[in-house]
């Protein structure tokens, strides 16, 4: 990912084993990362139980916010596809409760498609 891409708000995929050392004592014995995504410091993961979006604070990152969101309270998403002029693919995510959907913007490099998958085989089951 690019200096530049972070700054605009756009994530790209990471390494798993990376992120599931650093979600240690947040995660279950038997839960297991499935993707996740980086956005300058932030982080968007795809578990097999839930999504987590962990929110570095402050200008050394010490202060974290984590949120755990059940897949079943996932109601409605939906993706944008990047453009000729607009280089960034979004995904927009609605939960259970919220009339303001969470939303993110990934990198023309990464595979929205990919990323929509992911959730959709969660969402849906």
């Amino acid at each position: 990912m690019g200096f530049l891409d972070g700054l605009m708000g756009n994530a790209s995929e990471v390494e798993l084993d990376k992120v599931e050392k650093e979600l240690k004592d947040l995660l279950v014995s038997t839960e297991k990362v499935e993707h996740a995504y980086k956005l300058i410091r932030d982080l968007f993961v795809f578990t097999d139980k839930r999504l987590l979006l962990i929110d570095k604070q402050g200008m050394t990152g010490k202060k974290v916010e984590y949120h755990s969101i059940p897949y079943k309270s996932v109601v409605h998403f939906s993706i944008e596809t990047a453009g000729t002029l607009d280089l960034d693919a979004e995904l927009k995510i609605w939960l259970s409760g919220s009339a303001i959907p969470i939303q993110k913007k990934f990198n023309k490099s990464l595979n929205i498609y990919k990323v929509q998958s992911v959730l959709a085989a969660y969402v849906l089951k």
